[in-house]
């Protein structure tokens, strides 16, 4: 686990929908050009319109509990719920569930658009809207589901964008009668807390693999092999032991805080004669922390490998924290610093972020700063670094 990289999973967004939402007025959608025919709030009031009974809310919650198990947020891929109903991101290859759905969400989007659209736009239109639907980066997201009582219908709403803390949501209800009941209710964070709300969004991490999913694909632990000892000097392994998020750094309309973490050295460096300089360069180890909402301020237990071999000789390293905002590709131009016969030697290198990432921290973490750890003969150690806690063990 020297090199590890973040791989695609193999999600085409065959699609670019519209990105400003809530400025039309109805769902006026034959004629309209491909890459526009559902906002975030057509959805919404898609979904709410839906006669959802208890199966689609435990569809929803079977998807998003699995899509946090694997190490993603609480999300319900669009594509998956018309292609893999009550999968979650990363449930590629697993197989489908057991128990299926008597009549799956995909069923139900179906049966509205055919009944509302099928006279007026034909069958081939009702395909190509279930398609587009089906293609998009949209999805459900279901913040703090896990203390969903199993019973409660949702409030559907939207992410408005812009930052913004609140906004509009239908409150689906069966009145005393059985009938499906929606009202429109102002929805915030407190309310999500509280009661189950389902946010249509956009998903911006499907594409990556979080280290969880990473271990189990691999065949690994996430705690790497032992190392050799070489000619009898100290080696440690440097892994994070446990991570904490201080605050949000996104509106929660948005979901968690998908953070990359990033270390750059020269790893396993030792050594004894001038020719063996040639022989190192540089490593990158690069992996992502999704951090929820619910677990701001709380230790998330990580024990994620940084450097299997962390010498005596290496000085200095480059450390990287961003939080993910998408952008244009750019790097961080650094060295990683290794000491060998009294003399420091700096090995160049590069480490790619987006820039429109926030840096969360980025530095060198010098040897001096593990000291006592080292004297020690290993253990942990706790720093600050930005608005986030790292804790690091060496073993």
């Amino acid at each position: 686990m020297k090199l590890l990289k973040l791989l695609p999973l193999g999600l085409p967004l065959a699609l670019v929908l519209a990105s400003c939402d809530g400025q039309k007025n109805g769902l006026d959608l034959p004629g309209m050009a491909e890459d526009s025919l559902f906002t975030l709030s057509d959805v919404a009031k898609i979904l709410s319109d839906l006669p959802l009974q208890e199966e689609h809310l435990a569809e929803v919650h079977d998807a998003v509990s699995s899509s946090s198990g694997n190490g993603y947020d609480e999300e319900y891929l669009l594509n998956d719920l018309f292609h893999a109903p009550g999968a979650g991101v990363g449930d590629e290859g697993k197989g489908t569930k057991a128990s299926g759905y008597k009549t799956p969400l995909r069923d139900l989007f179906a049966d509205y658009l055919a009944d509302r659209y099928g006279t007026k736009a034909g069958a081939a239109d009702v395909e190509r809207y279930l398609n587009a639907l089906s293609e998009s980066d949209m999805q459900i997201y279901w913040p703090y589901s896990d203390t969903w009582d199993g019973r409660s219908y949702p409030i559907v709403t939207f992410d408005p964008g812009y930052g913004s803390e609140s906004n509009y949501g239908y409150e689906i209800r069966i009145d005393a009668g059985g009938a499906h009941v929606v009202d429109s209710v102002l929805v915030t964070e407190q309310v999500a807390m509280e009661r189950p709300v389902w946010v249509i969004n956009r998903n911006d991490d499907a594409a990556y693999t979080p280290l969880e999913l990473f271990a189990e694909q691999e065949g690994t632990t996430k705690a790497g092999k032992t190392p050799a000892t070489g000619d009898g000097g100290k080696e440690y392994i440097l892994s994070i032991r446990d991570f904490k998020m201080l605050r949000n750094y996104d509106s929660w309309f948005g979901g968690a805080s998908e953070f990359f973490v990033k270390i750059g050295a020269v790893d396993g460096f030792k050594a004894t004669k001038d020719e063996d300089l040639k022989n190192y360069s540089p490593s990158l180890t690069d992996f992502m922390i999704v951090v929820k909402r619910s677990q701001t301020g709380k230790k998330v237990p990580f024990n994620a490998v940084l450097l299997t071999n962390f010498t005596e000789q290496m000085e200095k390293v480059a450390f990287m924290v961003i939080e993910d905002d998408g952008g244009t590709t750019t790097s961080w131009k650094c060295s990683a610093v290794v000491k060998y016969n009294s003399k420091q030697y700096g090995f160049e290198l590069e480490i790619p972020y987006k820039d429109k990432d926030d840096v969360v921290w980025r530095g060198q973490l010098t040897r001096n700063f593990f000291q006592e750890v080292f004297d020690k003969g290993g253990g942990t150690l706790t720093g600050r670094f930005g608005d986030v806690e790292i804790t690091f063990a060496l073993n």
